[in-house]
């Protein structure tokens, strides 16, 4: 690795920068790079349980805004798609299911932008769709912050002790 990336990754890697790092990470890790931020809001929390609230509130702000661009993304891939291909054929019967879907639940279903896998595509499509942005960034959030608060605490259920290292 370069140099300079070994010095932000070493700088975000010290304590006083744990916070930043999880909202880095859990901004990251929200828009369509496959990448998860569980493990760094978890070890932040497991080193200093007192960061328990913080570190939920600052990743699932993160997480909400790397969401938000999501949805950009989408809106935009849209626009340019039909600038592109006003023409374009329709969409096989899988996608007009999934799409009717959407539209059917609005914003709401951006509760499930939590979920593995589908929840960052989610965002993205319901840009797509041009669902409105504020009532999307709203369930979005409620969505990802019972994530991390029921995942996190889940985790030091599990783990409650010091980890042998």
């Amino acid at each position: 690795m370069d140099g300079w990336t070994l010095a932000l990754l070493s700088a975000l890697a010290l304590p006083r920068y744990g916070l930043t790092t999880v909202f880095v990470v859990a901004f990251i890790s929200a828009t369509l790079l496959p990448m998860g931020s569980e493990p760094a809001v978890f070890g932040l929390v497991k080193l200093n349980e007192s960061l328990f609230w913080p570190a939920v509130l600052v990743a699932t702000l993160g997480n909400t805004l790397g969401g938000m661009v999501s949805w950009w993304m989408g809106a935009g891939a849209h626009g340019a798609f039909k600038r592109l291909r006003p023409d374009a054929p329709g969409t096989s019967r899988a996608e007009h299911r999934a799409l009717q879907w959407l539209r059917r639940f609005g914003p709401k279903a951006c509760l499930l932008s939590w979920l593995p896998v589908v929840g960052d595509p989610l965002c993205a499509v319901a840009g797509w769709l041009r669902l409105p942005l504020l009532p999307c960034t709203f369930y979005m959030a409620i969505g990802k912050f019972l994530r991390y608060t029921l995942m996190t605490a889940a985790l030091l259920w599990v783990f409650p002790q010091e980890l042998p290292l």
